[in-house]
Formats: structure tokens, C-alpha cells, sequence
């Protein structure tokens, strides 16, 4: 237990979050690590991305095993003697933000599309400006609610909570009806193939 960082009341604490996520700004692609990277070192580099979206200091979002059960899904391209490019770390930047709300196949039947259709890199740069927007939205929300006191807190918290629902609902019925058309789409390619 961080004994400093509870010295602070849960106001103090949210309020630093916030601040911390209302001026995040995503690595863009050309300041992301140039030379290849291995294991231990994706983690490091990812764990300092990603703490900001951890539970608390002692929830990591991404381990080793993770990134080995990424590569054997074919979610994540195969690592080049066991060191990792850009490509491979904006794959993961991108993996560990949706996997907070949609499954490992979702995300597969969501990303693979895109970039197969488009660059990784113009892929990565959107998804990261609207990952922006939304945690920028969402910190000056906290902001604002954080001197109406611990109930108002608590009120906010569960409208997060339910837009969240809410819109992991929909985020799943449009990949869900996508993956609906593209598996009939392929049915029908094989079979006109025999």
C-alpha cells in the first residue's frame, strides 16, 4: 500500500486522475519506439502508457501471457525473433483500451477489418484521437462534479457506469450484425468457388 498517496482523501485522489487523464495525449505513431523492443521492455514501455487506465497501482492491464494468448489468436502479428515493432505496441495500445469493454473475438472481428481496408498507422491515429476526446470528456465531467461532494461522486459514477453499458451494448450488436453479413459474405464466396 502507498502510504504518501493515502494521505490524501478520495477527492484529492480523484481529482489528480482527472487532471492526469484531461491532459493525456496519446503517442502518436511517429514518437513511438523506432527500434524493436522485447518482451520486458513492450511491458515497461505499455505499463507507463496504460496506468492511467488501471483500477489502481496494483492492476496491470497487460502481462507477458496476455501478448503470447494475442499472438496464438491471430489478434497480434507474430513478434520478429522475439522483439516487437511499432506496429506491434499500437496493436497492443489499441487491444488493451477495447478489452476493457468488448471480448478478444470483438475486437478481433472489429480491427482486422480496419486494417486490412487501411493502414495500421491512420487506424492507430484515430482511435486514439477519439480515445482523447472521450477521456477528456469524461475527466472535465469529474472536474465539474468533484466540489458538489461524495454523493454527487457516487451519482456520477453510476451514469458513467450506465453509458458505459449502454454503449458497450450497442458497440456489440454492431460488430455482432458486421460479423453477421461478412460470414455470410464468405459462405457465399466458397461456395461459388466449388
Amino acid at each position: 500500500m502507498n502510504l504518501p498517496n493515502q494521505k490524501k482523501n478520495a477527492a484529492s485522489r480523484i481529482h489528480d486522475w482527472a487532471q492526469k487523464g484531461s491532459h493525456l495525449t496519446p503517442v502518436e505513431w511517429e514518437r513511438m519506439p523506432e527500434i524493436y523492443l522485447y518482451m520486458d521492455q513492450v511491458l515497461t514501455y505499455m505499463q507507463s502508457m496504460l496506468s492511467l487506465f488501471e483500477r489502481s497501482e496494483e492492476t496491470r492491464l497487460l502481462t507477458s501471457s496476455m501478448i503470447n494468448n494475442y499472438v496464438k489468436d491471430g489478434l497480434l502479428e507474430r513478434p520478429e525473433k522475439k522483439k516487437y515493432a511499432r506496429r506491434h505496441i499500437a496493436s497492443l495500445m489499441m487491444i488493451c483500451m477495447l478489452k476493457q469493454v468488448l471480448s478478444i473475438q470483438d475486437i478481433a472481428a472489429l480491427l482486422k477489418p480496419l486494417i486490412t481496408k487501411r493502414e495500421l498507422k491512420d487506424v492507430y491515429t484515430d482511435f486514439f484521437a477519439v480515445q482523447q476526446d472521450a477521456l477528456q470528456d469524461v475527466c472535465h465531467r469529474v472536474e465539474d462534479t468533484l466540489p458538489q461532494g461524495e454523493d454527487a461522486l457516487r451519482h456520477l459514477a453510476m451514469t458513467l457506469a450506465i453509458e458505459a453499458n449502454a454503449r458497450r451494448a450497442a458497440a456489440e450488436r454492431i460488430i455482432c450484425e458486421l460479423q453477421k453479413d461478412h460470414n455470410y459474405e464468405e459462405a457465399l464466396k466458397r461456395e461459388m468457388k466449388k
